[in-house]
């Protein structure tokens, strides 16, 4: 059961990080594009995490998911600081 809502997380994340970067294309707004980086990094990171806990799970990815998590919120908290409209 664990693994589905992985995957189904995983692909939630993607599928928002295709939506935000398609409306990107067609309207430009800068925000749109930080919010898609932001996503896109959340979808490897919930990779990350179902590699740890299903495919390797004895490795640890601990602080490769807690990087791409960090990461994440840093580029959609720069988005939301510095992008003016």
């Amino acid at each position: 059961m664990a693994e589905t809502i992985y995957i189904l997380c995983t692909l939630t994340s993607l599928a928002c990080c295709w939506l935000l970067f398609g409306s990107y294309r067609r309207t430009g707004h800068r925000l749109l594009f930080w919010s898609g980086s932001c996503f896109a990094v959340m979808t490897l990171n919930n990779l990350l995490l179902l590699l740890d806990k299903v495919v390797f799970p004895d490795i640890d990815f601990l602080f490769g998911r807690l990087g791409s998590a960090l990461l994440a919120l840093l580029l959609l908290l720069y988005g939301l600081i510095y992008e003016k409209e």
